[in-house]
């Protein structure tokens, strides 16, 4: 086949370009996280026009890695085995920060912040609240202890996905009061929570 010599010029470029793009390196592609990160956050405020002067809202916050079951099950050797502390969660340990005393559970908390580990059993579930530690992906430590809180066990007939932890207020009660829940695959648990 013959190339009008008008377009010779204008064929040959094309094939350079062709032949240098097969010579570039492959573009890396963005790939997501096996978990992501969440926060539950309850403000805690006075009514309008009750509140002492200076008085700012405060706040309690959890955060936690948040796996996902992906198709496994979840009390694993690999996951979360039974009656070894786990962190509740993925990657960095999971933080509850309180700028208020609290109680959880039956467990009184001084403001601060605090990590949580969960003891699964085939009897119950148990919240292990330790101190905060500097590092990010805290391990257990039973001499950082600070409480250990029995938590209700409920089977649900619908798994949920991905990790979920809750603080759920009841609004328009003193004192300000709610309810912790966890839910994974088919355990949800749950403990109360109240500012002292």
């Amino acid at each position: 086949m013959r190339i009008p010599l008008a377009t010779a010029p204008l064929a040959l470029m094309l094939a350079i370009t062709l032949g240098r793009a097969t010579t570039l390196p492959a573009q890396v592609a963005l790939r997501a996280s096996p978990s992501t990160r969440a926060t539950s956050e309850v403000t805690l405020a006075y009514p309008e026009g009750q509140a002492p002067a200076g008085a700012t809202p405060m706040m309690i916050r959890l955060d936690y890695g948040q796996p996902h079951l992906r198709g496994r099950v979840l009390n694993t050797d690999s996951l979360v085995p039974y009656d070894k502390p786990w962190r509740a969660g993925a990657n960095a340990a999971t933080r509850l920060v309180t700028e208020v005393d609290l109680m959880v559970g039956r467990a009184t908390l001084p403001k601060g912040t605090y990590v949580l580990f969960i003891l699964p059993s085939r009897t119950g579930w148990t919240l292990l609240i330790q101190k905060n530690g500097a590092e990010p992906e805290a391990s257990y430590d039973a001499k950082s202890e600070v409480a250990r809180v029995e938590l209700r066990v409920r089977t649900s007939t619908e798994p949920t996905e991905s990790l979920s932890m809750t603080l759920i207020p009841v609004t328009g009660t003193n004192p300000a009061h709610g309810e912790l829940r966890i839910a994974w695959g088919t355990v949800s648990l749950s403990t109360d929570w109240i500012v002292r």
